[in-house]
């Protein structure tokens, strides 16, 4: 099945009700299962682009909530006045521009993935390096007993990274939507009850302006 077979039911789905992207319901059904997203959260959403997941997440937290987006391309479509979409690099991110939205988030998302090269092990290394980075993330932005999710290559670095994950959060699940295609080696890590370490607390006290 092509990227955008327009056959394909969640892309008609998508289109139907108004949404950017068939990538919508993986996060909708994950939320169903695990509570992810509630009313007033505030919401740091990762590789944002083309924004169907800035479009739930906004919808999920009301207007009390508020939801930052970020990614290198832009995003095209007209979001509610709580939600809010910046292009920046997720590696460069300016994090007291970030704390203007929040000081701290209650979730953080990342559906980012690497540009593909066809080589299995490549593509899951790079992967995996994006959701590292998005741990590191949660350790400058995310509250104490946050949440997170992040999608991820299937590979032999897996259980190394789940193994990361879980020293950071109470729980840590795997899921796999059912409308992630059926080819699809992606999966979704989800964490919940954030422990940051003593050091992450002390960050209001520092002058750490990037992410890097």
């Amino acid at each position: 099945m092509s990227r955008f077979n327009k056959n394909d039911p969640y892309f008609r789905k998508a289109k139907r009700e108004g949404f950017a992207a068939r990538s919508i319901y993986k996060l909708e059904e994950i939320d169903a299962r695990l509570n992810i997203l509630r009313k007033g959260n505030a919401v740091l959403d990762l590789g944002c682009a083309p924004g169907s997941w800035l479009q739930y997440a906004a919808r999920k937290v009301g207007p009390n909530g508020v939801v930052v987006g970020v990614d290198l391309t832009a995003v095209k479509i007209k979001l509610p006045a709580h939600a809010h979409a910046l292009q920046q690099d997720m590696y460069e991110l300016d994090l007291e521009a970030l704390r203007e939205y929040a000081p701290r988030f209650d979730v953080i998302l990342s559906d980012a993935a690497p540009k593909t090269t066809g080589i299995p092990f490549a593509d899951q290394a790079r992967s995996i390096e994006l959701v590292r980075h998005s741990l590191h993330i949660c350790s400058k932005l995310l509250k104490r007993n946050g949440r997170w999710v992040a999608k991820v290559f299937q590979g032999e670095d897996l259980p190394a990274l789940q193994t990361e994950a879980r020293a950071r959060f109470s729980a840590v699940k795997m899921q796999k939507p059912k409308s992630s295609r059926d080819h699809s080696v992606e999966v979704f890590l989800v964490g919940t009850g954030y422990r940051p370490e003593d050091r992450d607390q002390a960050r209001d006290e520092s002058d750490d302006t990037k992410a890097e």
